[in-house]
């Protein structure tokens, strides 16, 4: 588990923090600290991970919300803890402290933004399609409705496949770059590939948010983290985001 830097300090402490696969329960090949409940592992194992995680970050079980991740582009907003996990949804906006928002992800961007001056939160998972669609500014304009402004919400896109690692059709490579900006990239082999972190950035500062923090590692390349590209049925890492 890597925790990264503290942020925010006008009005309320921003804390985020992302997984990687050691340090859980599971076995292969979800070993072992898979977060991700719909990939086929042992639900025991997965709600003993996702226990083991909250503990890990001071907060109680019950205050970390999960989402069923469907690579759409609805936002739920949540004010309190909840007893279940949270369907059909891309994005959490929270203004209520010490609720963790959870993203889990195997190559998708997780995108964790904050407001610290207004006490805002958001989680976004940004795959190909939902981040192509619009999921990223919809999270920011949901936050905006709850007081964030752009200028002050700061971002942090965890761990994803690098735009070197990402191959794709030249034609898929042409409609994303036409939905998202700066995507379009080239992989290492000289094939037309994506770069989603670098295109939800752009999008970022199109958005009026320059506060961007991007965490350089790469799912595929890097063995210490999940990767469905690298090798399915795999785990999933998990990005969490809370207010103190």
């Amino acid at each position: 588990m890597r925790r990264a830097p503290d942020t925010g300090q006008v009005s309320v402490r921003i804390r985020r923090v992302t997984t990687t696969r050691a340090g859980g329960v599971s076995k292969p090949p979800f070993d072992t600290f898979n977060l991700g409940d719909h990939v086929g592992d042992d639900p025991k194992a997965v709600a003993a991970n996702r226990a083991r995680l909250a503990a890990a970050v001071g907060l109680g079980a019950d205050r970390v919300v999960w989402m069923n991740q469907v690579h759409g582009d609805r936002v739920t907003v949540v004010d309190r803890p909840l007893g279940a996990v949270i369907d059909d949804t891309d994005a959490l906006v929270t203004r209520t402290a010490r609720l963790a928002l959870a993203v889990v992800t195997a190559d998708c961007v997780p995108v964790l933004l904050a407001d610290a001056r207004a006490g805002v939160a958001a989680a976004i998972h940004a795959g190909r399609v939902g981040a192509a669609n619009g999921v990223v500014t919809r999270a920011v304009e949901a936050m905006k409705e709850l007081g964030a402004q752009p200028g002050d919400i700061s971002a942090l896109l965890g761990p994803a496949v690098s735009g070197s690692n990402y191959e794709v059709p030249a034609a898929m490579a042409d409609q994303v770059e036409a939905a998202l900006p700066g995507s379009r990239t080239t992989t290492a082999a000289g094939t037309p590939g994506l770069d989603l972190r670098a295109g939800i950035a752009c999008q970022l500062k199109g958005l009026g948010i320059t506060s961007i923090d991007v965490d350089p590692r790469c799912t595929v390349a890097d063995r210490s983290l999940f990767s469905h590209r690298r090798g399915a049925p795999t785990g999933r890492l998990a990005s969490l985001v809370w207010m103190e």
